[in-house]
């Protein structure tokens, strides 16, 4: 076995070599990842091109994960080369060109078409998974608030339960663990700062107030995005980007004014965790241009890692272990031992949710991740009202809808 390391856009040939290379990849990159698994079922390859999820977000030129060639079975179609390019997103056609020319792999009568069926139904298998695990963590989150309202241990514990998962799924071998320097994690430090911030204030405020309050202001995350990123960052946006943020805050203030369990810190949690979140996403797109490249499932358990880092020393000091002590010999007297399982249910799909939310922006483009993402918020927001029986005024509701269909309006006005 050879290994060698390729670019996005670069041509295989039985020798390894790279006879040419063409790339653009804000057009070229996403496809990528289908191609590798198209390869490795057809045996060239003995192990899958990891396309980090941020470096098509930022449209950036980084090298892809190692991708081991077995020479003997290239060297049984010498004259064949292999082209590695790429269609738009979610592309229809294979792009594994026999003659190895780039332009004959992107014709659509010399490629093979992708089962589109199967795509859908993978697809829709991301979203159920991924709405429901949220919803479950926002249940069991709120159910251990409600009886245990420390949210620095809480939050604390969920993202110790991701670390743990993954450190041992990296120690058994079961997920191949990401190949990272220092300058990988130079550039995540501040994104895991912001994403703590945003994960401890988004907790403090369900800790306060509803699940379905909380989720009703973060909804109005892109207002932050477009905020920030036009007034700190000089970045413009067309006239439709900034008409959509007039039902998302007019929606999220009806809300806000007609909500009967008002709590101001619980407010401001949620505002703070769409500020944090919202800089998460830009340091993202900085630290992406240096280190090593990291996507999906590895990205996440390097960003918890770094992340319960960074929180752990102020728990201890904000709440700390007597507070937590005389809380949980409550919480046990209120509930008995449901808490602990609660707790640790609570840890676990917080981790999962996650998870599968980071894997699926490897196969879903943007736009169809931001529309998912704004029915998430929908079914968490309606099963917790129905769960928890949260009292909720009509006028109330029609503030939540006008700021999910804002964020609806968002997410197509931003392609």
């Amino acid at each position: 076995m050879a290994s060698t390391k390729f670019m996005i856009g670069e041509t295989v040939t039985s020798s390894g070599s790279r006879p040419t290379s063409w790339r653009s990849p804000k057009q070229f990159v996403p496809q990528l990842t289908l191609l590798s698994k198209s390869l490795l079922r057809n045996g060239y390859f003995s192990a899958q091109v990891d396309l980090c999820r941020k470096s098509f977000l930022s449209g950036g030129l980084v090298p892809c994960k190692r991708l081991v060639c077995d020479v003997r079975r290239l060297r049984e179609s010498r004259k064949k080369g292999l082209t590695i390019c790429a269609n738009a997103y979610e592309a229809e056609k294979s792009d594994v060109s026999p003659d190895g020319s780039p332009h004959a792999a992107m014709n659509p009568a010399s490629a093979p078409t992708v089962n589109e069926g199967a795509r859908r139904v993978k697809i829709g298998i991301y979203f159920a998974t991924w709405w429901s695990l949220n919803v479950i963590f926002n249940i069991y989150n709120k159910k251990v608030l409600n009886a245990f309202p420390y949210p620095w241990l809480t939050s604390t514990l969920s993202l110790a339960a991701g670390s743990a998962i993954m450190l041992a799924s990296w120690a058994i071998r079961l997920v191949e663990a990401p190949d990272v320097d220092l300058d990988f994690w130079k550039g995540l430090a501040p994104v895991a700062l912001a994403h703590t911030i945003g994960h401890v204030a988004a907790t403090v405020s369900m800790s306060k107030v509803a699940v379905s309050f909380t989720h009703i202001i973060k909804s109005a995350e892109p207002a932050f995005s477009v905020l920030v990123s036009r007034f700190l960052l000089g970045e413009h946006f067309p006239l439709p980007v900034y008409l959509s943020l007039i039902p998302i805050i007019g929606g999220c203030g009806l809300a806000a004014l007609t909500e009967l369990n008002f709590d101001m810190t619980g407010f401001m949690g949620a505002m703070i965790s769409n500020l944090a979140f919202v800089f998460r996403n830009i340091f993202s797109k900085k630290g992406m241009k240096t280190g090593k490249s990291v996507g999906g499932m590895n990205y996440y358990a390097c960003l918890s890692i770094l992340s319960l880092v960074f929180l752990t020393p102020f728990a201890f000091a904000i709440e700390g272990p007597k507070m937590w002590a005389a809380g949980w010999q409550t919480a046990i007297q209120n509930v008995g031992p449901n808490i602990f399982w609660w707790a640790v249910f609570q840890s676990v799909f917080y981790h999962l949710y996650n998870q599968v939310s980071y894997m699926s922006l490897d196969e879903i483009s943007p736009l169809t991740f931001s529309i998912g993402n704004t029915m998430k918020r929908v079914s968490v927001i309606v099963s917790s009202i129905i769960i928890f029986h949260t009292p909720i005024q009509p006028i109330n509701a029609i503030g939540a809808a006008i700021a999910i269909l804002g964020t609806f309006l968002y997410s197509q006005a931003k392609q």
